[in-house]
């Protein structure tokens, strides 16, 4: 019997790609054939894909970068993208076609729309990515990572939650060492765009604090490349044990080590660290579409599980203050550990693959199997 088809299509950044793998790992375990649609800035990120999903690689084109030709350019490269995807679909007819957002899933909801086949989005944010806003009336479920999401009138979102990938979801809920006078870890994660002004504020906070804790402290820390040696000179000139990376591939682990993170509020981000349960530093990009980090960032704020500091006011001193107040008072960062716990969505992966069965017309016939693996 022939495996149904499913194609999942999303943009270049970790925000899109993370959810698309936990959408695509579920989708195998029930039965299903997956085929990832991205571009090559999202390439980089499926290292962690199991093996067995296909991935194809598509010219993406936006209007956000390149000069005036470039972007007189992009409806034609969008439309010739659509019809090369759409011959592929001829060809090979998926039963569901999946997109998380991002220019390059465009190739691929447009040519699903265009040959009338099963489609939805996911979005991971409170506020629609504009890919997402212009394929929400054009889809038959859009799935909402993050609620409320503001939605085009009369259209009706799906609250599942942001999946999140086995590896953070293996760390769910795991034990929280609260801080103390012992070794202790502080992870600084700025996703792919605007970690420039947490490079530039985080060391000097943490080199700030007083030496009988920062002697303690252990950093990873999160920077792009044009950042990464700078800061990480700058820890070594201040004795802080650092290390710098553009991108951790264990993360998770990361994450599960450390007594407090200091992040971007993207949708990704809060979704591990509410999956791992972390007590958390919020500094919402303030150049996100309709600023929808501060949006991501509310129900971790209000539960009491993270400081939310606006990028406005985002100073060496004011985060200094902050680290420092989690840092030494063990019991509140316990407590704000359990209430990230409280935010979670640990099956969100699994209710997004619902709805693309649900979708699709078909019912699972691996789903014991699958209860059974987890």
């Amino acid at each position: 019997m022939q495996k149904p088809y499913l194609i999942i299509a999303a943009g270049g950044t970790g925000g899109h790609m993370f959810p698309a793998q936990a959408l695509a790992e579920v989708m195998l375990r029930r039965g299903w054939r997956v085929k990832l649609s991205t571009d090559a800035r999202g390439a980089r990120y499926t290292g962690g894909f199991p093996h067995s999903i296909e991935i194809e690689q598509v010219v993406s084109a936006t209007f956000a970068r390149g000069g005036v030709l470039s972007k007189l350019l992009v409806p034609l490269r969008v439309l010739g993208g659509v019809l090369s995807m759409s011959g592929r679909m001829l060809r090979d007819r998926p039963d569901v076609v999946v997109g998380f957002g991002g220019y390059p899933s465009i190739p691929a909801l447009g040519a699903a729309w265009l040959l009338r086949r099963p489609r939805m989005i996911h979005e991971q944010n409170g506020v629609l990515g504009r890919v997402n806003a212009i394929f929400a009336k054009r889809v038959q479920c859009v799935a909402c990572g993050t609620w409320p999401t503001v939605l085009p009138e009369g259209v009706e979102g799906v609250h599942v939650g942001n999946p999140v990938r086995l590896a953070v979801k293996d760390r769910a809920g795991a034990s929280y060492i609260p801080p103390g006078d012992y070794p202790m870890s502080i992870l600084v994660i700025g996703g792919s765009q605007g970690a420039r002004i947490l490079s530039d504020v985080v060391p000097p906070a943490i080199a700030s604090l007083p030496l009988e804790t920062m002697q303690h402290l252990r950093v990873s820390h999160q920077a792009r490349d044009e950042d990464g040696e700078r800061v990480a000179a700058y820890y070594e000139e201040q004795g802080v044990t650092a290390e710098v990376q553009p991108f951790f591939t264990d993360l998770p682990t990361r994450m599960t080590e450390a007594q407090l993170v200091i992040s971007r509020s993207g949708a990704s981000s809060v979704a591990d660290i509410s999956a791992i349960g972390r007590p958390s530093i919020l500094v919402p990009y303030a150049a996100a579409t309709a600023d929808h980090q501060t949006a991501n960032a509310r129900g971790l704020v209000e539960a009491g599980a993270a400081i939310r500091i606006p990028e406005s006011k985002l100073t060496v001193d004011t985060l200094a203050e902050q680290i420092f107040a989690v840092l030494q008072d063990s019991q509140g960062a316990l407590q704000m550990s359990q209430a990230a716990l409280s935010q979670a969505k640990p099956d969100a992966a699994q209710d997004l693959a619902a709805l693309v069965e649900k979708l699709a017309g078909h019912t699972s016939q691996t789903q014991t199997q699958e209860g059974q693996t987890e």
